[in-house]
Order: C-alpha cells, then sequence, then structure tokens
C-alpha cells in the first residue's frame, strides 16, 4: 500500500500558528465546517491584512465544499467565487507554504462545475475529489518575487 506523504511538517508546526495547522488536519479529513472554525479563529485575531485575506480565502473554500455536503449548491458557488476572488486579491505563488496556483487549481476541479448553468441547483452534483491541503516543504510566504 503507498504511503501518502503528511500535508505539513514539524518545521510548519513550529512556525505557524495552531489554528492554521488545525483547520489543514479538518479540512483534509472533510470536516469542512470545523475547518472553517478554526481558520476563522485565527482570522477573528490580530493578524496582518495579507493573512487574513489569505485566512478568509481558506474559510470560504472549505464552506463552499460544507454547502455541497448539506445539499445547498447555489450558497457553495457564492463562496468558492469569493474565494477566487480573494486568492487574486492576494496576488502571489505561495502563501504560509501552500502553493496557491496549486490549490486553486484543485479547487477549480472541483468546484467548477458550479458556474456551467445559471442555477447550480438545477443539475446533479457530480462525484467531487476535494482538495488535499499539502503544504510545501520549508517555510515559505510570499514575497516580492512571488508576485
Amino acid at each position: 500500500m503507498p504511503t501518502v506523504a503528511p500535508p505539513y511538517t514539524e518545521e510548519h508546526i513550529i512556525a505557524y500558528p495552531i489554528e492554521y495547522i488545525a483547520g489543514i488536519d479538518l479540512y483534509n479529513a472533510g470536516e469542512y465546517h470545523a475547518a472553517h472554525d478554526a481558520w476563522e479563529e485565527r482570522w477573528m485575531g490580530p493578524v496582518d491584512a495579507d493573512e487574513k485575506l489569505f485566512l478568509q480565502a481558506m474559510i470560504q473554500s472549505a464552506v463552499a465544499f460544507h454547502h455541497l455536503q448539506i445539499g445547498r449548491p447555489g450558497a457553495a458557488r457564492q463562496m468558492y467565487l469569493a474565494a477566487k476572488e480573494k486568492f487574486a486579491r492576494l496576488n502571489c505563488k505561495i502563501f504560509m507554504s501552500l502553493d496557491l496556483a496549486e490549490y486553486q487549481a484543485q479547487l477549480d476541479r472541483s468546484l467548477s462545475w458550479l458556474l456551467t448553468v445559471p442555477d447550480p441547483r438545477e443539475i446533479a452534483q457530480p462525484k467531487i475529489d476535494p482538495p488535499m491541503v499539502s503544504l510545501l516543504p520549508g517555510l515559505n510566504n510570499q514575497d516580492d518575487g512571488d508576485r
């Protein structure tokens, strides 16, 4: 049986807020509402503007999947679009060791079907393979070279 690499390292656990790490674990377990709660706890605190924007995008992407779990594709589409807008405003390739382009590509593969009709309640939900949050090795954050 193949082994799956853990989504983060000990270095990440030491460097990043526990709410971020906990949110990753919950998200990857399909506990999207709980991931939202973990990230929101950090988001509501004293964080800088870029981290706040990043966390809000992560929260909205988690909430999109939560809405699908409870049968609300219209609300899922709103959260998906809001998350995409926040990631675009963040305007960097990597944030808190997450490859944003790869994560967004996974989001698009999972959720772009929501944009194919005026009302996503009109079509059956396809089988979805939700993204997995996996941090890049080392400590990587946005910088002027990544923007």
